[in-house]
């Protein structure tokens, strides 16, 4: 009996040991400003408050579970209304992302974003982050002195998918509202409601419940460690425009953007990214300049397909504004129409 309660308490000391030593995952998050970080005068204000009011480490006291969770550690990037990001900041950014997933100590990074942008930045991400250590962006629609403000728990979730070994190799993810979506394919369809970020046909990689995540889905298109692009050694991003097409749009548009010498446009056009014969025209000025032209839709869904008739690269499936992020990313590399409007087909 001596030998069994010796056995038993030597055990116990083991397992405790080892509980002891077993370590968190270490999950970075950095923080870019945004609703998730902003404040208004109430508790009532979900309209017309400041963004990007709150510091990084703020925003990690107010969740004090996630302690329990992960290493936390975090960094603060900007802290801007995301309506005000730019290229230069997406590009350090990435730069930065991928400095701290080549750490072997680093296991995963949250990113807090601004909602009105957060789909632009969060592509350029999947499209030049070479690791397949999970990347995940998240947000909020509600001020943080706001009744049920849900950045806390958008973060907390966040942090949880972040460090999630399950999490390894699906592209950047958008976690918001309860729910896993891909950068690829999620965008804010809505102006003010919580459950704003969709991917209205593909639909989402999966959900939190009780606090883990559930994966359904992967994506096929090329991301991250895969994607042949590589910003790290890059200075800028060139600059590519967007024209939307409606009744009576005017040629001078196209001539404004060649006399400053853009790189690029993406052209919104009806329907199956059709073209008027105003905005043709000035297209076919752009194209004997030397800018290379997209042509996305105005329709929210659908495949733009590629055509004999219509001038310009078929934006396949991305909004006009993730074909710009595409478009401008794919300019660092080549300006062939052919191998750019595979990349259209294959990221």
């Amino acid at each position: 009996m001596k030998f069994k309660a010796l056995l038993a308490s030597a055990l116990l000391i083991v397992c405790s040991i080892c509980y002891s030593e077993v370590k968190l995952p270490h999950i970075m998050v950095l923080a870019t400003g945004g609703t998730i970080a902003g404040a208004a005068p109430t508790n009532t204000q979900t309209i017309d408050y400041k963004a990007g009011e709150l510091s990084v480490q703020t925003l990690i006291d107010a969740v004090p579970e996630l302690k329990n969770i992960a290493q936390i550690e975090g960094e603060q990037i900007v802290n801007i209304d995301s309506k005000n990001m730019t290229s230069d900041i997406i590009l350090t950014l990435s730069q930065r992302v991928n400095e701290l997933l080549a750490k072997d100590d680093v296991d995963g990074i949250v990113i807090t974003h601004g909602t009105d942008t957060l789909d632009e930045t969060s592509y350029f991400l999947n499209l030049t982050v070479k690791s397949d250590k999970p990347v995940v962006f998240t947000a909020a629609m509600r001020p943080s002195t706001a009744i049920s403000a849900d950045g806390p728990m958008n973060l907390l979730e966040a942090v949880t998918v972040a460090a999630d070994p399950k999490s390894k190799n699906r592209g950047v993810m958008i976690v918001t509202n309860d729910r896993i979506g891909s950068a690829r394919f999620t965008t804010k369809t809505n102006t003010t409601t919580t459950d704003s970020f969709h991917a209205t046909e593909q639909g989402a990689l999966g959900v939190i419940v009780g606090g883990k995540p559930h994966f359904e889905t992967r994506v096929d298109k090329i991301h991250t460690k895969d994607s042949t692009f590589d910003v790290s050694n890059l200075k800028a991003l060139p600059t590519v425009v967007i024209i939307y097409g409606y009744q009576d749009d005017p040629e001078y548009l196209y001539d404004a953007v060649i006399a400053n010498k853009a790189d690029g446009i993406v052209y919104v056009g009806t329907g199956d990214g059709s073209v008027s014969d105003r905005s043709r025209n000035g297209i076919n000025k752009a194209l004997d300049a030397g800018i290379v032209v997209v042509r996305a839709s105005r329709t929210g869904n659908g495949v733009v397909s590629e055509s004999n008739i219509e001038p310009g690269i078929a934006s396949d499936s991305l909004n006009p504004a993730k074909a710009r992020i595409l478009l401008m990313t794919a300019l660092t590399q080549t300006r062939d129409p052919k191998l750019i409007q595979q990349y259209f087909h294959n990221y």
